[in-house]
């Protein structure tokens, strides 16, 4: 079950390195009075799942009608609480003041999804300019990428079952190749780090074997190509594992990002129409338990796994900086990261951050048009599954109480 900060003890709060997530001074010091009183709105009504069901339905359904006030309308309000901006030189204000509180940055150009072959090659180019850009701004680390935004979603699906693929699809496939090769290359040479995000479980075998590849290449001296384990997956702990073992096997490090998931109703909807056992733990429990012991053993394993934790749970986060406490290891090792959402649980980030910790704001940028189906998917997620945003707002409200904002 989630525990409530409220529900932590003075004794285990200390046992957490004395990180106190509920300073809420810390947490939203980058916020204006009028920011705060936007973001308390906003929340409030991304608290309810009824809103953000029906709201994500309709948002989708008005911009593809480009009724002229709706573009505008997300731009005022989830655009910007939300994404860096539009572009890459639209997010260094983000980047700059994420930077001037202790907090680095993780660029994601939000674009998914797409099968036209200029599409594909735009998505590409557009990584390869962010990792160029990331190379000259030291507080940005990392670049995101999906595999489905460099090939169409069919060639992935044919390729996880095990189908075998007719002459134009292999061709496509071998563009994706040489496509994430172009692109990790880049990440090589630039020494700029390069997440690869996880995906369906119908989708993600033959992600994981590119990954894997692209890791022996590029992992051989430093982590620069990191895989994502979604951790409420029922075999990805154990696929943590085995990948680690392979890769010492081979003489590389493994990296990885550490997430609980973000397919969770798909995933069992899919599973039950078709008829086979769903791939996702039953209960949250389980996948708290696994996420957990990844954490820990990404973290006894630091040496030859670059890892992060890339969660809002706040016990997810709290028991990884246990650990690296624990262990007497410096907190500050390239191996050990925390990240969260840009706009999300900064009573997190920014409580981690000024504890000397990497930590990291992970930025989506892009088109309105191209980022709000990956936003929409977000807060489905931390509205449904973490409980993310009832916490924040409760945090939010106590910070506006401390500034006398509220009697």
């Amino acid at each position: 079950m989630e525990q409530s900060l409220n529900e932590l003890s003075k004794e285990n709060a200390q046992s957490f390195h004395k990180i106190d997530f509920e300073n809420t001074r810390i947490a939203f010091s980058t916020k204006t009075d009028k920011e705060l009183k936007d973001m308390y709105r906003l929340f409030s009504l991304m608290n309810s799942n009824f809103f953000v069901k029906a709201g994500s339905k309709l948002g989708l359904f008005a911009l593809k009608l480009k009724l002229p006030f709706v573009e505008s309308i997300i731009r005022a309000t989830i655009f910007k609480q939300f994404c860096g901006g539009v572009n890459l030189l639209d997010c260094q204000g983000t980047i700059d003041e994420l930077y001037r509180n202790d907090s680095l940055t993780i660029l994601d150009y939000g674009a998914e999804g797409k099968s036209e072959e200029h599409e594909l090659d735009a998505v590409m180019e557009e990584t390869m300019r962010a990792i160029e850009f990331a190379a000259s701004n030291n507080s940005v680390p990392v670049v995101s990428t999906k595999l489905t935004g460099m090939v169409a979603n069919k060639i992935l699906r044919k390729l996880n079952a095990k189908e075998e693929l007719n002459e134009g699809e292999n061709r496509e496939y071998q563009m994706l190749l040489d496509r994430i090769n172009k692109v990790a290359k880049k990440a090589f040479d630039l020494k700029v780090g390069l997440f690869v995000d996880a995906e369906e479980s119908w989708l993600q075998d033959p992600i994981d074997d590119i990954v894997m590849d692209l890791m022996s290449k590029f992992n051989r001296e430093k982590v620069i190509i990191y895989n994502t384990y979604q951790l409420y997956r029922k075999d990805k702990l154990e696929d943590l594992k085995q990948h680690h073992s392979l890769a010492k096997e081979e003489g590389f490090m493994l990296g990885a990002k550490l997430v609980r998931g973000a397919y969770m109703e798909k995933e069992r909807n899919r599973a039950k129409e078709l008829g086979y056992p769903s791939p996702i733990h039953e209960t949250k429990d389980d996948t708290d338990k696994d996420f957990d012991a990844g954490i820990e053993y990404c973290i006894r394993n630091y040496e030859t796994i670059a890892s992060c934790c890339a969660s809002h749970n706040v016990l997810s986060n709290a028991r990884q900086a246990e650990i690296i406490y624990e262990l007497g290891l410096e907190k500050d090792h390239p191996h050990f990261n925390f990240c969260q959402l840009y706009g999300m649980s900064d009573y997190i980030t920014f409580n981690i951050g000024t504890k000397g910790y990497n930590v990291a704001k992970y930025v989506p940028y892009g088109p309105i048009k191209e980022v709000i189906p990956y936003l929409i998917r977000r807060a489905e997620e931390n509205t449904s599954v973490t409980g993310e945003m009832s916490r924040e707002l409760g945090l939010i409200y106590v910070e506006m109480q401390r500034r006398g904002m509220i009697k």
